[in-house]
Order: C-alpha cells, then structure tokens, then sequence
C-alpha cells in the first residue's frame, strides 16, 4: 500500500517515522512518504488515489482548504471544520475527512486532562477550529490577536463560546494552544498558565515547548500527542487496521 503525506513545506515532518512504523507493527507493506506539493498538484494527486496508485494522503498546510474542491465525497465533520488532512478512497471516489478533531478528544483522554475545567483556546485558525468542535459543549472561551477573526471563527463552525481579548486569563481553565507560539521557543501570553488546571500544546519542535517544559506535574498533552493521535485516525481509515498508538509514539518521540 503507497501513502503520502502532501504539503510545503514536509522535509521537517514526523509523519513518515509514524506511519512506516504503524505499517511494520501490523505486518502491512507499503511506504509513506513526503511530497512537496502546491495547490496546482492536488487534482493530480486525487487522480492517483482514484486510479489506485496511492491508498491514502495526509493533508496539511497550506493544502487543507485548497484540497476541498477536489474531493468527491467529504465527511461532516470535514465540512464542518471546513478543513480536510486524510484523503482515502471509497469505490473509486475520493473521500475527505479531518482526523484532527477526533485526534483532539483521543489526545485529551489519554493525558487525562480535566473534563469538567473551562478551557480557554488560543487561535484564530483551523487548529483552532478543530478544537473548538472536539470540545463543543463545554464551557468555551476563545482568545486570537484579532478579536473579529474568533468571532467569526466562532460563528463559522457554529460553536458557543466567548470571546475574551488576547493576553486575557481565565481562571483555573485549561490553555489550549491552537498556534504556532512554542515551536520556535516562544513564551505563551504571560500569566495565562499561573492558574490553569491543564495544557493542551499543539505546537511541537525537537524540544518540549517553554509552555509544556514549565507545566510541571499539571495534566498536559502536547504537540506529538495531537499528532500521533490523528495519525492514528488516519491510519484505522485507510487499513481498517487499530493503530498502534504506542509504536507510533515512539517513532515521533525516537
């Protein structure tokens, strides 16, 4: 089985050691690669998965949105998010969907972060988006630069929460970083982790986030979690096939 990771850039992805050990652990050959790939690409590529040359992709920036036009058949929860990052084939068509929503909930069970705290989430964008839909029904505050750009976040995937000015804590709620603050050793906002009951960082680079390395023994999940945890979800849609959470794992953190 050949699957692909597309996008720019791809060199710096964790996404092929995880998956090229989820197929070895359950005894599936194939590859996984990464592709380089521009918006001009993506017929291309869905043309491949129609014809059988590849079995499955992952999507990721700047293509999540770009690939939707392509798509024969999207998910709900896909067209909700208004975002796609595995692409899979169905009889042919080629089907949409977003593992990340899913990846947040498996992510934030596994790390037994609080259930019952407020969760105040940073961002603007579809990391953003997606965890206000994995966490929709629970108290949910939403902090970007732009306060227009939350509210029609908010607004866009259609989730109650409340809008609160950038820098601004909630008290006792668990941060949910949706941006890209940390990767490069950034500090989050300061004050915003003094009272927080939990850490949910998606941002991840070759050291642990300041925000995640000064948590202490708090409920944390980090950028690899997520990430393993929607590969994961990719991985059960293409080869029917539990993954094997805690190889990947490995592989990421290798």
């Amino acid at each position: 089985m050949q699957f692909a990771l597309v996008g720019d850039p791809v060199a710096h992805s964790l996404s092929p050691a995880i998956h090229r050990a989820a197929l070895r652990a359950c005894g599936i050959g194939g590859s996984y690669v990464a592709r380089r790939t521009h918006a001009a690409d993506l017929a291309r590529l869905c043309d491949e998965l129609r014809a059988g040359e590849l079995h499955g992709v992952n999507v990721t920036m700047p293509l999540k949105r770009q690939v939707l036009p392509f798509v024969d058949d999207l998910s709900s929860m896909a067209r909700r998010v208004g975002a796609v990052n595995t692409l899979s084939v169905s009889d042919g068509a080629v089907c949409g969907d977003n593992t990340d929503v899913g990846g947040i909930s498996d992510a934030w069970a596994r790390r037994n972060l609080p259930i019952d705290a407020p969760v105040l989430i940073l961002g603007t964008g579809g990391a953003a988006a997606a965890a206000l839909l994995a966490l929709e029904g629970r108290s949910l505050y939403l902090s970007g630069r732009s306060e227009a750009r939350a509210a029609g976040l908010a607004h866009a995937v259609d989730v109650v929460t409340s809008i609160v000015e950038w820098t601004v804590a909630v008290d006792g709620a668990v941060i949910v970083n949706a941006t890209p603050l940390g990767m490069r050793g950034e500090d989050l906002p300061p004050g915003l982790l003094a009272d927080a009951s939990g850490l949910f960082d998606m941002a991840y680079g070759s050291e642990p986030t300041p925000a995640v390395a000064g948590f202490g023994s708090r409920p944390c999940a980090d950028g690899i979690d997520m990430l393993v945890a929607q590969a994961a979800r990719s991985f059960e849609i293409w080869t029917q096939e539990t993954a094997p959470i805690t190889v990947m794992e490995a592989a990421a953190r290798a």
